[in-house]
């Protein structure tokens, strides 16, 4: 069974943070931004006045496994929002993705 370390939960943080970034492919004005981050749990949420917005929350299980939920959103050039829900755990990454008109 393989456990997530440290490092792949930064990494997966910094990627959503980037991934929302590149989304944006403009200037855009930061709404929200808040984090928290503690040896056993942390917590960010990223708003963005260009429909951008993302929200990720984790919480060490045992000496090291932890379980990582999120999700983010933007608009599509055609003004569809793209929703992504996620959860990442010992048994790997596992994203829903919803796309609403």
């Amino acid at each position: 069974m393989m456990h997530q370390t440290k490092f792949s939960i930064i990494f997966q943080i910094v990627f959503a943070c980037l991934f929302a970034i590149v989304l944006a492919n403009e200037e855009a004005n930061v709404l929200k931004n808040e984090w928290e981050v503690n040896p056993e749990n942390f917590y960010y949420t990223l708003e963005l006045d260009n429909h951008i917005r993302a929200e990720q929350k984790g919480n060490l299980e045992g000496k090291d496994t932890w379980v990582v939920t999120g999700e983010y959103e933007h608009l599509t050039p055609e003004g569809k929002t793209v929703k992504v829900t996620y959860k990442a755990d010992e048994t790997g990454y596992h994203p829903h993705v919803d796309t609403v008109l």
